[in-house]
């Protein structure tokens, strides 16, 4: 028997595993903040509770005394086959259930229970070839590399070319493979007994993971048309987001990770209220600075007027500008906006293009996902409002889309207390959106001036001569009024949301979304 090739062969098998031990607990996190949202918050609880069960699998196998190889073999299969088909099954019963939730957690907790067996289980084998301290240190060093090399495919080829439908398989015909190459290659002293049985429970499972992935894409999107009450006529997951695009009649709904951002039946009566004043009162802007915005519209606006500037548009997210710019739906609603020559677009995160670049501009218009995380809080603060004070000219406008004054009170006075604290005079305004209820936008003017000043300066603007679809002069008054505080937010009950202590995604949480 040749030790140092068996030896080998196991820590191959360790290093195979531990890659796909560790794009299972991403792929578990990401369906996770797909279906229940808040990805920091998913991903915590994900990953911790899986770590948690692979102690246990760890501890369980103090109990197995005997069949050590037939156990290691079994492991590998049920791990190939729960992991292959984790997302078909998600999709599936989010179809007819709200209950997705707890099937992802105690996916992650029997998933994290066999990962956890794997490791104590492979040191027993190996102990037979290697002294202990080479034992341990090599099978563990196998194992951690691996889970490099699977975080690197998961970032950069798993979730951005793969995505969610066939990323499981092909994690599950690893364990499945690492299986049958132990079952027919390493030689062992302590059992080799079924190996015949064993050979054809994996052929069953080549052949289940074949019919799957035949069929993965009907099945999920099944699941993803029966989440939508429209029809699906657009599906795409990138490295950042779901990107759903549904019809019904002439119209199209746009959802990121299942959240509503717009429909072209209404959207100009969120994306003219968001642009056209702030595009007013900065007067004839030169440079105009659009964070978010992939869709085109709010670059469609700024192009309506004939001496647009020059529009930098900064989005995270590739494959949502991709389809901005080329797809054939998204350049009807957005009039090739993005294939304008007075459009530059860039991707990266806002947050950091105003940290590193030099530029300066007259206008920013923010068009980005409400604060509903962690992540997100960060492009609602204090340090990112300063940021964007210090790259607008004097006089410069900022404007950002502030989720619902009313369904979210505290975090729509949040925004506009954040703001202030950062040196803009503030306008609070609002707009009935039929789709998406009452909707909130923040002004803010880069001088020294009172809120009475700024709202007088917003009254006396002329929006007439602009080809929109519905905001007029007549409109603006009603957009800046809000009557009396119905819900009783006063200053004193809000805090100033900062990078290192974000409290608006609480307060968005604590919003009566459920009455919309």
């Amino acid at each position: 028997m040749n030790n140092k090739r068996n030896s080998n062969i196991l820590k191959f098998a360790l290093f195979a595993t531990g890659l796909s031990g560790i794009v299972t607990e991403y792929v578990l996190a990401t369906l996770a903040s797909y279906f229940l949202g808040d990805s920091i918050k998913q991903w915590t609880l994900i990953i911790s509770l899986m770590l948690f069960f692979m102690g246990l699998g760890s501890r369980l196998t103090r109990n197995i005394t005997g069949r050590l190889f037939t156990w290691f073999i079994g492991i590998e299969f049920a791990l190939s086959f729960l992991v292959s088909f984790s997302a078909l099954v998600t999709y599936s019963v989010a179809a007819f259930s709200e209950y997705t939730g707890v099937l992802i957690y105690v996916l992650s907790m029997l998933t994290g229970l066999l990962i956890g067996m794997e490791i104590p289980l492979a040191i027993r084998l190996n102990e037979e070839f290697e002294e202990l301290k080479v034992n341990i240190s090599g099978i563990l060093e196998k194992d951690y590399y691996g889970s490099l090399l699977g975080g690197m495919f998961f970032a950069f080829v798993g979730l951005p070319f793969l995505g969610l439908t066939y990323t499981p398989f092909l994690l599950g015909i690893i364990n499945l493979g690492v299986a049958l190459v132990l079952l027919n290659f390493f030689q062992t002293k302590r059992d080799f007994t079924n190996k015949k049985l064993l050979n054809f429970i994996g052929i069953g499972l080549i052949a289940a993971s074949a019919i799957g992935v035949t069929n993965a894409e009907n099945i999920i999107f099944f699941g993803e048309q029966k989440k939508y009450k429209d029809r699906v006529v657009l599906s795409k997951q990138s490295a950042y987001q779901k990107i759903v695009l549904t019809q019904w009649k002439e119209n199209h709904w746009l959802y990121l990770n299942g959240h509503l951002q717009f429909s072209t039946f209404d959207e100009a009566l969120y994306h003219e209220v968001l642009v056209h004043p702030a595009r007013m009162l900065s007067r004839k802007p030169q440079d105009i600075l659009i964070l978010g915005g992939g869709d085109g519209c709010a670059a469609r606006e700024l192009l309506k007027y004939p001496q647009s500037g020059k529009i930098t548009l900064v989005d995270l997210d590739s494959v949502m500008t991709n389809l901005g710019t080329h797809n054939a739906i998204f350049q009807e609603f957005n009039d090739k906006s993005l294939l304008h020559p007075n459009v530059n677009v860039q991707n990266g995160d806002g947050f950091l293009f105003l940290e590193n670049t030099d530029a300066f501009y007259d206008l920013i218009i923010i068009d980005l996902p409400d604060p509903r995380s962690v992540e997100l809080a960060r492009l609602y603060s204090y340090e990112f409002y300063l940021l964007c004070r210090n790259r607008l000219r004097q006089n410069g406008v900022l404007v950002t889309q502030a989720s619902s004054p009313y369904f979210s009170p505290k975090s729509f006075r949040c925004i506009e207390e954040t703001m202030s604290a950062a040196g803009f005079t503030t306008l609070p305004l609002h707009n009935q959106i039929l789709t998406m209820g009452e909707w909130g936008f923040m002004l803010g003017k880069k001088t020294e001036m009172t809120e009475e000043e700024l709202k007088k300066q917003f009254l006396e603007l002329n929006v007439d001569e602009i080809p929109t679809r519905w905001l007029n002069t007549e409109a603006l008054p009603m957009i800046a009024s809000f009557g009396k505080d119905y819900f009783n937010v006063d200053k004193d009950s809000v805090r100033v949301n900062r990078v290192h202590s974000p409290v608006i995604n609480r307060y968005y949480e604590q919003g009566i979304w459920d009455h919309y």
